[in-house]
């Protein structure tokens, strides 16, 4: 199970809701706005941004918000940003991995930002490659097992995607998530949406190769206040870990709330 979901429900819970949604509207623009430059401005052509589309609905972003990102990235419309990719590793409490991916304008300033979260809340810089060598590229499409009045199955998800290239199905408190090769990713998602299930997001994320147990809640607690203060830049797009938290802490975590 990828880290950086498993305490999705938990970190939820606990977030300001309404400063937490403009920073998530604001990434989800982004995404939209690269997608669109990348691959053009039509979804029924551009997977990528269809996907990127269809996330931010779900996140009941507006609608004149996304055709406007689509515009500004596709060139119909001024003022897109040049943005680029950059990658930064560093290591939480209790050695939990951590990578955090910047979609920035400019370099000085996310360097700054990261390191800052990183460094003022107990965590480390890494070496490069020392932390993405535990992470993998792998597409994954996440179905909520609640539908209707319907409770899916990991059976169902595997039968819906197995002949698309669905690789695994892991459990993830409300959710299942389909893992596959990168390049399947929007073929597993057809295969699941042409079963009639639902799904709440298909991307291409990185998961870890291992989980980091942790069993304390101190130490769980100190490694989330990282991941909130990287979330707070508005240049990192997303946070990826590989801790791996007992029943009993996130028990007590869901508690606090």
């Amino acid at each position: 199970m990828s880290g950086h979901s498993k305490w999705a429900t938990t970190k939820h819970k606990k977030a300001v809701i309404d400063a937490k949604r403009g920073k998530l509207f604001a990434k989800l623009i982004k995404n939209i706005e690269v997608a669109a430059r990348i691959g053009g401005g039509d979804p029924s052509g551009n997977p990528t941004l269809y996907d990127a589309i269809q996330k931010a609905k779900k996140s009941s972003v507006p609608n004149d918000n996304i055709d406007r990102a689509v515009k500004r990235g596709s060139g119909a419309e001024s003022g897109g940003a040049d943005y680029e990719t950059i990658m930064y590793e560093a290591y939480g409490q209790a050695g939990v991995a951590i990578l955090i991916e910047c979609l920035t304008d400019n370099r000085n300033r996310s360097a700054s930002d990261v390191r800052v979260a990183v460094t003022r809340n107990g965590g480390t810089m890494a070496d490069v490659g020392s932390v993405q060598r535990l992470f993998s590229r792998k597409g994954v499409v996440v179905v909520p097992k609640e539908q209707g009045s319907a409770r899916i199955s990991e059976d169902q998800v595997m039968e819906a995607a197995l002949d698309a290239g669905l690789e695994d199905v892991s459990d993830n408190g409300d959710t299942w998530e389909a893992h596959c090769d990168p390049n399947d990713t929007v073929e597993v998602r057809k295969a699941i949406e042409a079963a009639g299930l639902e799904y709440d997001s298909s991307e291409v994320q990185f998961v870890a190769s291992f989980n980091q147990t942790v069993d304390s809640v101190d130490t769980a607690n100190k490694i989330f206040q990282i991941i909130d203060a990287l979330e707070d830049s508005d240049d990192v797009q997303n946070v990826y870990t590989n801790v791996d938290l007992t029943p009993e802490v996130a028990e007590a975590l869901e508690s606090e709330d």
